[in-house]
C-alpha cells in the first residue's frame, strides 16, 4: 500500500476501493473470531472449496468477519444482499447452501434460526428477535467487515472522522463535541468523556499519552475483546482523534494476552496504518504525529484498574496508587495521560461524524448513545448485545435473550463484572443507566450480564464471585487484603452448612467497611455481590444457616442429589431410578414410600421440582422423574397390591388423627410404622380430601386415590368414615 500523504489522497484512496467494489456480487460472511472454536474454520474452507467446485468463484467472496453477535448459535454466517443469515453451519452443509441458496436463492430450513414460540424458520436477519430491538452501532462493522483488511473499514466510512476532525474541527471544539454528546466511559465508572479529555489537554507537561484500556477481565464478559477482533480500526479512529484533541504524540493499547485473535487484528491493523501513514508523523500531511504501540498484560484483574495499568505498561508491578494525582495531571512516566476503554474509543468516530444531534437520538437524559452488553448464563441467546442506554433489564433478557432455557424461572442478573451486584425480578423493568443500577446496589461496569435461574444458589453466586476479587486482589491495602479474604471465609462456611445467624449482620458491616475504605475500584466494589444478594435473597442465607438447605441445590455439604433436594418430600429419586433401571420396581416403590405412601398419586400431580433441578438437563433433557415414579407405583398395584401384612403395633399409646386427608392419612400411615395403634376418624364416606375434591379426575382418577387408601388401611390404619371431626370426642372414641 502507498503511503497517503494528503487528506486528499485518502478520499482519493477510498473511491478507488469504492469504485472496485461489485455490489452485484453475492457475500457471504463468516464470524471468525469466537465462532471458530466450534469449526468456522472449516465451514469458511468447505464453503470456498464448493464456490469453485460448482463455478462460482468469481461471483461470491468468502468474507472472515469478526463475531455476528448470536454465540448461542455458532458458527453463524450471513449472506447478501439477501440478508439471510444461517447458524449452527457444519462443513457438510457447503454443497446445499452452494448449490441452493447461492445458486437458486432458496432457503434452508435447518439452518434458519427457529422462532422459540412457534419454532417456524426466521431467515432473514432483520427479522430475528435478537437483532430486531438492537441498536447496532459500534458493532455496525462487527460481521459486515473483515477486521484484517483496511481496505473494508475505509470503504465502510472509516477514517472520515479522523479527516472532518483534522481539516474542520480545533482540538477545543472536538472536546466540546465528545462532551455535549453526554458520551460516559463505557469501562465501568461512567465517568463523562468530554470532562476527562478537557483535563488532559489543560494539564502542564510534554509528551502527553493516551491509553486504550483493552484489559476486560471480568467472567462472562467479552465486549472488548469482540470489537478489536471485529473491528479494530474503530478503536483506533477513535484513540486517533482523542489524541488530536488532547494533543497527545503517544498511546498505548494494554491488552491482556489472553486474547490471542484481538492481538492479531491490532498488530494487523497498526501496521496498516503505518504503512498507510495514518499513524507515525505528519499523518496526512497535516502536522499531527502519534505514534501508538501495543502492551500485552499477563491478565491480572487489577489492571483493569486505570493506575495499575500505567504501573504495568511502565514495567511495574500492576498495582493501584492512591489519587490525587489524577492520570489527566500524572499517569505515564509522570505525564498528563487519558485512559479510556475499548468501547468508549470506538464510539468517538461516530460522534464526530454524525454530530451530536445524531448521537443523542438514543440514550437517557445523562447518559446518550447505546451499551454493549456481553449476555450470558442461563439464557438461551447467549452473545453480544448493542441496546441504547436506558432499556428496560427486561426487554434484554427476555425480547432479545429469549428468556431462560428450559422454562425455569429467571431468579437474577448480575451486572457489572465480579464487582457488580444482582439485580432480582422486581427490577426486571427498571431502565438500565449508570445512575439507576447505583441506586439498586449493582454497577454498569464494563457490560457484562450473567443471568441466572432457579437453579442457582445466591449464597454460591456470591461467594463464586468474591473468590475472584479475592485471589485478583493486589494485597496493597487492608481492607481489600484483609476484608476479601474474611468475607469470603464467612461465605465458604455458609455453603458448607456451618454458618452462623450472626454472620449476616458481619457480612453487612464488613462490605460496607471494605468499599469505603479500600484504594482502588477492586475493593470498593468487591463485596457487591454479597452485599446484593444478602439485600435480595435473605431467605436464602437464613435457609443454609438454620435448615442446611440450598435453594438452588448447589451447596455440596448440604445436597446429595440435586433431585432429592429439591423433592418436598425428600424422597431418595436416585436409588429409586436405579431399581427401576434395574428391574428391581417393588423396591423401587418401596423407597418412594420411606418418605411418601402416595407414589402413584404424586407420580400423577407432582409439580416434579427434582426434574427443573435434574442435573442431565443441564446437557440436554431432563430425566422424567415424575413419569418413571408413575411407572413404578402403576407397576405396584397391577402386580402386588395390598401389603400383605399391617405394620406390628408395638407401643401401647393410641394415636387419633382427624380428617382422611393427604396429610392426616400419611400422619397415621408413619405413625403405624412407627409402632402406634392410628385411627383415621373422616367426615366423608371416602378418604382423600382434597386430592378428590379439587382434582379433576382425568388427572387423577378416582381408582388410584382408592388404590392408595386400601394400601395404607393394608399396613394397620384404621379409617372411621362418616366420623364428625371433633377432637374433643376424638379421643373418647379410640
Amino acid at each position: 500500500m502507498k503511503r497517503l500523504l494528503s487528506i486528499g489522497e485518502l478520499e482519493w484512496y477510498r473511491n478507488k476501493i469504492l469504485a472496485q467494489e461489485d455490489e452485484r456480487k453475492t457475500c457471504v460472511h463468516v464470524c471468525m473470531t469466537g465462532c471458530r472454536a466450534y469449526g468456522a474454520t472449516e465451514v469458511r474452507d468447505a464453503l470456498e472449496e464448493e464456490i469453485k467446485k460448482q463455478g462460482l468463484s468469481g461471483q461470491v467472496e468468502i468474507r472472515s468477519t469478526g463475531c455476528h453477535g448470536l454465540c448461542a448459535k455458532a458458527p453463524v454466517m450471513s449472506i447478501d444482499p439477501l440478508g439471510v443469515q444461517y447458524q449452527e453451519v457444519n462443513p457438510e452443509d457447503a454443497a446445499e447452501i452452494v448449490a441452493l441458496t447461492l445458486k437458486q436463492n432458496r432457503l434452508l430450513d435447518h439452518l434458519a434460526y427457529r422462532d422459540a414460540q412457534t419454532g417456524n424458520p426466521i431467515y432473514y436477519r432483520s427479522q430475528i428477535p435478537f437483532y430486531e430491538k438492537q441498536v447496532r452501532r459500534v458493532l455496525a462493522n462487527c460481521g459486515r467487515i473483515d477486521p484484517t483488511k483496511i481496505e473494508h473499514y475505509i470503504a465502510s466510512g472509516g477514517y472520515q472522522a479522523i479527516v472532518k476532525a483534522l481539516s474542520r474541527m480545533t482540538p477545543e471544539r472536538v472536546i466540546d463535541e465528545v462532551a455535549r454528546a453526554k458520551l460516559r466511559g463505557r469501562g465501568g465508572a461512567g465517568f463523562p468523556t468530554g470532562m476527562k479529555w478537557k483535563f488532559t489537554r489543560q494539564a502542564e507537561g510534554r509528551p502527553k499519552y493516551i491509553v486504550c484500556n483493552a484489559d476486560e477481565g471480568d467472567p462472562g464478559a467479552f465486549m472488548d475483546r469482540a470489537v478489536l477482533e471485529g473491528d479494530p480500526h474503530a478503536v483506533l479512529e477513535g484513540m486517533l482523534i482523542g489524541a488530536y484533541a488532547i494533543g497527545a504524540e503517544y498511546g498505548y493499547i494494554y491488552v491482556r494476552e489472553e486474547y490471542p485473535i484481538a492481538v492479531e487484528h491490532l498488530t494487523i491493523a497498526l501496521e496498516q496504518m503505518k504503512e498507510l501513514g495514518l499513524l507515525g508523523e505528519n499523518i496526512l500531511g497535516t502536522g499531527f504525529d502519534l505514534d501508538v504501540y501495543l502492551k500485552m498484560g499477563a491478565g491480572a484483574f487489577v489492571c483493569g484498574e486505570e493506575t495499575a495499568l500505567m504501573a504495568s505498561v511502565e514495567g511495574k508491578r500492576g498495582m493501584p496508587r492512591a489519587r490525587p494525582p489524577f492520570p489527566a495531571q500524572a499517569g505515564l512516566d509522570g505525564r498528563p495521560t487519558n485512559i479510556n476503554n475499548v468501547e468508549t474509543w470506538a464510539n468517538i468516530p461516530l460522534i464526530i461524524t454524525n454530530g451530536v444531534e445524531w448521537y443523542s437520538q438514543v440514550g437517557t437524559e445523562n447518559s446518550k448513545g447505546t451499551k454493549i452488553f456481553s449476555l450470558a448464563g442461563k439464557v438461551n441467546n447467549t452473545g453480544l448485545v448493542e441496546v441504547p442506554l436506558g432499556v428496560a433489564i427486561k426487554e434484554v433478557i427476555f425480547d432479545i435473550g429469549g428468556g431462560i432455557p428450559k422454562g425455569r424461572k429467571f431468579k437474577a442478573v448480575q451486572m457489572g463484572g465480579p464487582s457488580g451486584g444482582c439485580v432480582p425480578t422486581q427490577y426486571l423493568n427498571l431502565p438500565i443507566d449508570y445512575d439507576t443500577l447505583q441506586r439498586i446496589g449493582a454497577i454498569m461496569g464494563s457490560g457484562g450480564m450473567v443471568v441466572m435461574d432457579e437453579n442457582n444458589c445466591m449464597v454460591e453466586i456470591a461467594r463464586f464471585f468474591l473468590s475472584f476479587t479475592q485471589s485478583e486482589s493486589c494485597g496493597k491495602c487492608a481492607p481489600c487484603r484483609l476484608g476479601t479474604t474474611q468475607l469470603l471465609e464467612i461465605l465458604t462456611r455458609i455453603t458448607q452448612g456451618k454458618g452462623r445467624i450472626e454472620d449476616i449482620q458481619t457480612i453487612k458491616e464488613l462490605g460496607e467497611t471494605i468499599m469505603t475504605s479500600s484504594l482502588c475500584g477492586l475493593g470498593q466494589t468487591a463485596p457487591k455481590p454479597a452485599l446484593s444478594t444478602l439485600k435480595y435473597f435473605l431467605k436464602e442465607y437464613e435457609d443454609h444457616i438454620l435448615e442446611h438447605r440450598c435453594a438452588g441445590a448447589t451447596c455440596d455439604s448440604m445436597v446429595i442429589s440435586a433431585c432429592q433436594h429439591a423433592c418436598p418430600a425428600g424422597i431418595d429419586v436416585p436409588n429409586y431410578m436405579a431399581a427401576i433401571a434395574s428391574g428391581k420396581h417393588e423396591k423401587a416403590v418401596e423407597i418412594i414410600r420411606e418418605r411418601n405412601p402416595f407414589p402413584a398419586v404424586c407420580g400423577r400431580i407432582c409439580i416434579h421440582p427434582c426434574e427443573f433441578k435434574c442435573r442431565r438437563g443441564e446437557l440436554d433433557e431432563s430425566v422424567a422423574i415424575r413419569s418413571l415414579k408413575r411407572y413404578a407405583a402403576d407397576w405396584y398395584f397391577d402386580h402386588i397390591g395390598k401389603a400383605k401384612e399391617p405394620f406390628p403395633v408395638t407401643r401401647d399409646q393410641k394415636v387419633a388423627v382427624v380428617g382422611g386427608g393427604p396429610a392426616g392419612l400419611t400422619c397415621a400411615y408413619f405413625m403405624a410404622e412407627m409402632g402406634y395403634k392410628a385411627t383415621v376418624f373422616e367426615a366423608q364416606s371416602v378418604a382423600g380430601g382434597m386430592l378428590g375434591i379439587a382434582i379433576p379426575e382425568f388427572r387423577l382418577p378416582r381408582e388410584v386415590i382408592q388404590a392408595a387408601v386400601e394400601y395404607i388401611e393394608s399396613r394397620g390404619v384404621e379409617i372411621r368414615y362418616n366420623s364428625p371431626i371433633d377432637a374433643r370426642h376424638t379421643v373418647n372414641d379410640l
